[in-house]
């Protein structure tokens, strides 16, 4: 399995991102705010497709959302489709 890391700029501004052999294979692009994590896309190598690197992302950015006590703005179709799909399990993240 593979590590999720994320990667922020000083404007708080980059992605969770999963490396497969040193390469980049999946990245959750996020913007952070005070109060709310925007995830704008989510996209996996389509190599790398099918082997649950974007639920990683998804559950890493969720757990970071928590502990950083942000609320999640699903734009990423994604993202959001999974919002929609488990509301009882990103209730408390999801910022409608």
């Amino acid at each position: 399995m593979s590590e999720v890391k994320l990667k922020l700029d000083n404007r708080r501004r980059g992605a969770f991102y999963v490396e497969n052999d040193g390469k980049q294979v999946g990245e959750m692009v996020i913007g952070i705010s005070e109060t709310a994590l925007t995830v704008y896309h989510t996209e996996v190598d389509p190599e790398m497709e099918g082997k649950g690197l974007a639920r990683q992302m998804l559950d890493a950015m969720v757990a970071y959302a928590r502990e950083q006590h942000l609320q999640v703005v699903p734009l990423c179709e994604y993202v959001h489709l999974q919002f929609r799909r488990h509301p009882d399990e990103f209730e408390d993240v999801w910022k409608k």
